[in-house]
């Protein structure tokens, strides 16, 4: 059984007037043809996210800053949060949060009534990267502490909040958690997994978190299944769906939905390529002219969009 679920131009001109325009359009504005970005496909869960308020999200993806909302189309939050079912007042739990460009949303969507938890890194995975400095691993592991305040800063009624790592969960906050997020956050999970079993600490950690109802969105930089698996590992950024899926499996998920909201048929990247050539990185890019041409006419990445439940 599946459902569409379309956000239309008609009723975002809608909310926008929830926010306080005050003059209408003089002309009917008919909704579009859905498109590859404004459809989303997934099984129905009965009763998994009964409170799930579009016009609340609407207004905290709104009221962030036009840096934040520039990355919008690329990034779809708001079609990628509805198909996470994730609504006010729920325990969140978002993987490597870095500067809170999803925190900021959910800060003020969660409210609150719900709480928001930042799993960064084991303190030990970011000397395994090979380029940052001591100060530079010391702030990241220092991140993980201020994740709180960072939350607080971000709306006015917080959610509850606190950080942690992969192998720091409290004990207390197992089988409490809605929804675990990892957006664009599995690749060097991955990449270290046969040195540190980084991947597999990581999704048994979201599995102890979760409820018994809870679900995990995944939103990951996809690579071509007929490139190499090697070069496919995490280490270029870009995963299979194949493997992902079947890491999960392995972990003790199952696959309930997916969506092709993120995807972007532009980007095929080669084995010769790496995902942070793109924007926002640009890196081995920024500073030719032709490349850079090249990449903003590519756009980010193309992700796979993922729901998964424990496995029964």
């Amino acid at each position: 059984m599946f459902k569409k679920s379309i956000i239309s131009s008609t009723y975002v001109l809608a909310l926008v007037a929830t926010l306080g325009c005050s003059e209408a359009p003089k002309e009917e504005v008919k909704s579009p043809e859905p498109t590859n970005k404004e459809v989303l496909q997934s099984t129905t869960l009965e009763d998994a996210s009964p409170g799930l308020d579009t016009e609340k999200l609407f207004i905290a993806i709104e009221k962030r800053s036009d840096e934040d909302k520039s990355r919008n189309d690329a990034r779809n939050p708001m079609q990628t949060l509805e198909f996470f079912q994730i609504a006010p007042g729920m325990t969140v739990a978002e993987a490597l949060p870095g500067g809170g460009w999803y925190s900021k949303i959910l800060a003020n969507y969660l409210g609150s009534d719900g709480k928001l938890y930042g799993i960064n890194y084991n303190d030990d995975m970011w000397p395994r990267f090979g380029f940052f400095s001591e100060d530079g691993i010391q702030q990241a592991i220092e991140r993980t502490e201020k994740f709180s305040d960072m939350v607080s800063e971000f709306a006015e009624e917080a959610p509850q909040s606190i950080g942690f790592t992969f192998n720091t969960a409290p004990n207390e906050l197992s089988g409490t958690v809605d929804r675990v997020l990892f957006i664009r956050a599995l690749h060097n999970l991955n990449r270290f997994e046969n040195e540190a079993g980084t991947m597999s600490e990581a999704l048994a950690t979201a599995k102890t978190l979760l409820k018994d109802d809870g679900l995990v969105g995944v939103v990951q930089h996809q690579a071509p299944e007929t490139n190499l698996d090697k070069w496919a590992d995490g280490s270029a950024g870009y995963l299979k769906k194949s493997a992902v899926i079947e890491a999960f499996k392995k972990a003790g998920f199952e696959l309930v939905s997916e969506s092709n909201v993120n995807e972007n048929a532009n980007d095929i990247p080669t084995e010769n390529d790496a995902v942070w050539r793109l924007p926002p990185s640009y890196n081995g890019t920024a500073d030719d002219p032709i490349l850079k041409a090249k990449v903003n006419a590519i756009g980010e990445s193309t992700r796979m969009t993922l729901l998964f439940k424990k496995a029964q």
